[in-house]
């Protein structure tokens, strides 16, 4: 086996912090590693993205990779990174997560080849459940000191005198948990490495000491950076709150506009960390952004290579035509050819206004719709930019002697009426 795994994550800045060995572990032989997810919804997020890459990455170069979801640990909690103790979920709600990130990674890996590096899908909740406390204690807790536990980074933000919340026991004991899944996995898995961000190094670390402890064999532990943003904002974030994978939670359009609309700075860096592009390729992409900065064109790069992986092909054609609608050129047909929910989402924002359709049903003019819509301060004002060519409805232009009909609906439930290149007017029929 090759050690490109490890060079590739290197260049593309995927690589923080790795235990020593870890290349030479990979050219033996073909490794089983792990990376764990939480499933606090049933949908991942793109902050999960670098991490379902990296496995990509590590079936790409010959390895197995092992997709663990914690149904046990996240009845508890990861304290890594986070201020506050969060809420317990039901076995219900837990279960119903776990089924969708399951849905969803099995687009990213190949879970069904019978390539001895075929993905595995793992649930620690199915060697939890037979575990009891005593034996718990007794059989790993012994293995990892307190004073051992308390001296990692994430438990000590939450105990320092500045933290208001303090930790509970339950959510202190995450960590000698996660070491034990590793140990699990080691033992009856042959997995010998775990993967993560670096705020899961602690965690990381603490399975490979709780493995050489119990079996005195060495186990291996890789993290990548956390992605931040330029600006100082998180990643992932915007107004609505996380860009999700799941189209009902984020649609295709705003997940392909997420991408368009990051900094010049972010994506020379995500050009290398979220595509699969070569050195070579990403290279000339940037020479090539850089020689039209505003043309953007490696923010169209990630988000159509994203759009395409994350959702498909026909999603993506959709997404540059919704965009087209509201920022290029574009027909009534494109319009017409749009799902409600990317429609809305386009025109998210804009004024709007609930009308009956008794005022469709009479096939008025348009001034007179118009008018009766509420769109712009006047009649005189309406029929003024109706003789100055500038009015639009559905993105074509209209005149005087237009007639609307319920021949104009788009989805059956909306008109899109427009001035000049940008005042956008949404009327919508109850």
């Amino acid at each position: 086996m090759s050690k490109n795994f490890i060079k590739e994550l290197e260049w593309r800045g995927m690589l923080q912090d790795f235990i020593p060995g870890f290349e030479d572990k990979l050219t033996e032989k073909p490794c089983s590693g792990y990376i764990g997810f939480d499933p606090t919804a049933n949908s991942l997020h793109i902050g999960s993205l670098v991490q379902i890459l990296i496995l990509m990455h590590f079936q790409k170069y010959g390895h197995k990779p092992i997709v663990l979801v914690g149904g046990a640990t996240g009845m508890i909690g990861d304290p890594s990174g986070k201020s506050n103790e969060r809420n317990l979920l039901s076995q219900e709600d837990l279960d119903n997560n776990i089924k969708g990130i399951h849905n969803q990674l099995s687009k990213f890996l190949d879970f069904d080849s019978d390539s001895i590096n075929s993905a595995v899908l793992c649930n620690n909740n199915d060697w939890f459940k037979n575990i009891n406390l005593i034996d718990f204690i007794r059989d790993t807790g012994k293995y990892i000191t307190v004073n051992y536990m308390i001296a990692k980074e994430s438990v000590k933000k939450r105990l320092s005198k500045d933290s208001t919340v303090g930790m509970s026991f339950t959510e202190f004991s995450y960590q000698l948990i996660q070491a034990y899944d590793f140990y699990h996995l080691f033992s009856k898995n042959n997995c010998s490495i775990q993967m993560g961000g670096s705020d899961q190094w602690g965690n990381i670390t603490s399975g490979v000491e709780l493995i050489r402890k119990k079996t005195g064999k060495k186990a291996y532990a890789l993290t990548c950076p956390l992605i931040t943003k330029a600006d100082g904002t998180k990643f992932g974030k915007t107004e609505d709150g996380n860009v999700w994978l799941d189209r009902d939670k984020t649609s295709p359009y705003k997940f392909y506009q997420y991408w368009l609309n990051i900094s010049d700075l972010d994506a020379k860096k995500y050009i290398k960390i979220f595509t699969f592009y070569s050195k070579d390729e990403i290279d000339n992409f940037i020479n090539t952004h850089d020689e039209a900065p505003h043309l953007r064109f490696l923010q169209k790069t990630i988000a159509e290579f994203l759009t395409k992986l994350v959702h498909s092909e026909e999603d993506l054609e959709n997404s540059i035509i919704a965009s087209n609608i509201l920022f290029g050129k574009s027909t009534s047909e494109d319009l017409s050819n749009l799902d409600e929910k990317t429609f809305l989402d386009i025109f998210e924002g804009v004024p709007s206004i609930t009308i009956s359709f008794d005022q469709i049903n009479e096939r008025p003019l348009v001034q007179d719709f118009l008018f009766k819509a509420d769109f712009l301060s006047s009649k005189s004002e309406i029929i003024r930019s109706l003789k100055q060519n500038s009015i639009s409805i559905n993105k074509e232009k209209v005149d005087s002697s237009y007639i609307i009909s319920k021949e104009n609906l788009i989805c059956d439930k909306y008109i899109l009426a427009q001035k000049g290149k940008k005042n956008y007017y949404l009327i919508s029929f109850n």
